[in-house]
Formats: C-alpha cells, structure tokens, sequence
C-alpha cells in the first residue's frame, strides 16, 4: 500500500510538473502572462506584415527594377552588376544584423528596446532605396543599395528578437512560421509589383520607397505596444560583438552539413530567380510587354504553390517526426523545376518550373529552420549559431550572380546556367543526408 501510494504521488507530482512546464512556457517572456486572443491576432498580422513589407519593395528592386535599369546603363555588362551589387552590399548586411540586434539588446526607450529601431530602419532603407534608383551611375547604386542593407537589417534584427522577447515558446513556432511565410509571399510580390513599372521605373521606386519608409511604423502599431526599456541594464561589449562572429567547434558536425545544405541550395535557387527577367528576354526571347506579363504569372503561380507546400509539410514533418527526407525530397524536386526549362526553352516551361520551385521552396523554408534547431551543438549558444547559419542566405545570394555570370561568359547564354544550377541542388541532398543528429 505504502509503494502504491508512493507511485501515485509520483504520479500526481510527474503529471503537475508537466503542467507547470507546459503553463511557463506558455507566458510572454516580458509580461509573465499568457496572450490574449486579440494580442495573437496583432502579433500574428505583426510577424506576416514585418516580412511582407521588407520583402516585397527589396526582392522589387533586387530582382527586377535594377536589373532592367542596369540592362540600359551604357559601358555595363547587367549581370556584372547585379554580381558587384549583391556582392558589396552583403559586407553591410552581415555586420548590420549584428550590430543593431546587439544595440536593441541594450537600449533603454522608453518606448520600448526593439520599436525605435524596427521604425528606424525603415526610414534608413527608404533614402538608400531612393538613391539607388535615382543614380546615374553603377557606384552611386551600390553605395545606395548598402544603406538599404543596412535599414533592411536594422528592422529583421530587432523584430526577429521579438520572437524570443515576447512571444511564450509554446507558440514560437507558429509566429516563426507566419514570418517565413510572409516572407516568401513579399518576394513573389515584389516580383509581381515591380512587372508592372518596368515601363516606368521611377514611378516604381517611388512606391518602393513609400512602402520600405512606413514599414516600421505599420509593424509597431500592429503589434502590442512594447515595454518601456528605461531601466533594462543589458550590456553588449565589443568582445560581445567579435564573440558572435565565431561559428562553433565541438560537436557540430552535423552543423556544418546543414549550413552547407542551405548555401548550395540558395545558390542554386537564386542563380535562376535572380535573373527571370533576362532568362525571359534572352533566353527564352520574348519582348519586354510579353516579359511582364510572364513575371506576373510565375509570381502568382510561385505564391500559391508556395503557400500550399508550407501548409502541408510542416505539419507532416511532425506527423511523421522527420526532417531530413523532406528538406532532402524538396531540393530533388526543385531540381527537377530547374530541368524543365533546360528541355522546354518556353513560357510555359517557365510557368512549370514555378510550380515546381514553389512546392519545393515551400517544404524547404516550412521544415529547414526545424532541422537547424534540431542539430545545433549547444543550445545555450542558439541566436549565436542560427545567426552564423542564417549567414548561408547572404553569402548564396552573393555567390549565386558570381556563378550565373561565369555560366554566361564561358558558354554565351543563359542555357547552361540550369544544369550548374541543379548541380548545386543536388550536392544539398548529399549534405542533408549526412546530418546523423536529426532523422
């Protein structure tokens, strides 16, 4: 009876600690209470519109504004450009990210640690934004599309720290979720948009501008108004600074693998989304009216597939409790996008291609972030190191117009630029697959 009575107290015990774990982890980490019905609903609209709104005049500008008003700069080669462009502006974008996530760390407005910062750097972005468009040479374009990386990154730094700030952990997922999705659905939009003003590209960074100047504002009225930070007593040294720019090196095998597994994938991806309007003129040969319109269908056909293959694989990548096969599965199936137009030089194999980058895009960004988290060597160190991985997205995008410009110069078109471009895929199916920490 004593042993009985023994096991049920255990039991009760066992059961009420999982209840206390579950009730912590289930409060806003700055208010120590539960959110409200309504304050979800703001920081859902929050966490989408933050992302929708960087996204779609940047991914506007990057992928087709600058490279039509590069194609008619005289004495510059346009895919040369977009190369120096990206390569140059993302030295700017890494330490940004850095730098004002460690200065929001330490603030002390009253108006909260991370809101003067999210709205600062939408006005920082807006000027770059106008300087960049209203150049008249490749330099003065480079120099204002840095201070777009830097405004861009002042907002994704504090606003990605939200997330940890106030957000309770049990629904930290679903948040992260709405932000990589509103992000995928700002860069086909931006796509959509910026077909429009090909015609007319100053009316088109005018918009570009409004929208990256009033981003801020929008995302901190939506959300619940933050916390004063006048007495946060957080300090951020320069050894604090230089620390995180160290990647990890016990354990982390497995970390480098997926870092690889991103980078090779962005490449691959970016070395075709970054130049759709040139594969559609040059390769593809179709005039500039029948190019927007084209842009605007595969920017449509990109969201809904997108936005379908997230709402699926997430949750089956629970259901099932796997990660790898997935992420694996989706760089296969993105590949196999890319082939199509290799065989089928046509809109339409663009328009299939699409559809297949979308549901593969969708799997990969719904379950990767996941498998990240899954094998990271210390978790203690986690902002440190998804940072040091999130770094595989800049330095792809860097890299990506680096090997489409090679392609291009050695083989004279755009043709052989889809299988390179599927090589790398292929070789982030190897990486993945190698990971032994997560199934």
């Amino acid at each position: 009876m004593v042993g009985t009575k023994h096991g049920e107290a255990g039991e009760q015990f066992g059961a009420s600690s999982v209840e206390n774990v579950k009730a912590g982890a289930n409060v806003a980490p700055d208010t120590g209470k539960p959110l409200t019905k309504s304050m979800n609903f703001r920081f859902a609209c929050g966490f989408a519109l933050v992302s929708i709104l960087w996204a779609l005049p940047f991914f506007m500008g990057s992928s087709v504004l600058l490279p039509h008003v590069f194609d008619g700069m005289k004495g510059v080669s346009a895919e040369g450009a977009i190369a120096v462009v990206n390569s140059v502006s993302s030295i700017f974008s890494l330490v940004a990210n850095i730098v004002f996530g460690a200065l929001s760390d330490m603030s002390r407005f009253k108006v909260g640690k991370r809101t003067p910062w999210i709205v600062l750097g939408g006005f920082i972005a807006a000027v770059g934004y106008i300087t960049s468009f209203n150049a008249h040479s490749l330099a003065i374009v480079v120099v204002g599309w840095c201070v777009v990386q830097v405004g861009l990154n002042c907002i994704i730094a504090p606003a990605v720290a939200v997330l940890s700030d106030r957000i309770p952990e049990l629904t930290r997922g679903t948040f992260s979720a709405l932000y990589g999705a509103g992000m995928i659905v700002g860069q086909q939009l931006g796509t959509f948009v910026g077909s429009f003003f090909l015609s007319n590209v100053h009316t088109g960074a005018i918009i570009g501008t409004g929208i990256f100047f009033f981003s801020g504002i929008i995302v901190v009225l939506v959300w619940p108004r933050e916390k004063s930070a006048a007495t946060n007593d957080t300090k951020v040294s320069a050894v604090d600074l230089a620390r995180s720019f160290i990647p990890p090196t016990k354990n982390c095998r497995d970390f480098y693998l997926a870092l690889g597994g991103r980078l090779v994938f962005v490449i691959g991806a970016f070395m075709i989304s970054g130049y759709q309007l040139f594969i559609l003129q040059k390769y593809i040969h179709l005039s500039l009216d029948a190019s927007k319109t084209a842009l605007q269908l595969i920017a449509v056909i990109t969201v809904i597939t997108t936005i379908a293959a997230s709402a699926i694989s997430g949750p089956l990548s629970d259901f099932l409790q796997r990660r790898k096969i997935i992420v694996a599965a989706s760089t296969v199936l993105f590949a196999v996008g890319l082939a199509i137009p290799f065989f089928i030089p046509t809109a339409t194999g663009m328009y299939i291609y699409a559809a297949l980058a979308g549901i593969a895009n969708g799997c990969y960004m719904s379950v990767d972030q996941a498998l990240n988290v899954d094998m990271l060597p210390n978790p203690d160190e986690a902002g440190k190191d998804l940072g040091i991985l999130n770094l595989s997205n800049t330095i792809g995008q860097v890299l990506a117009p680096v090997f489409t410009t090679q392609v291009i110069a050695m083989t004279g078109g755009y043709k052989m630029v889809f299988p390179v471009a599927i090589v790398f895929l292929l070789a982030g199916t190897f990486f993945i697959m190698a990971i032994r920490k997560v199934k």
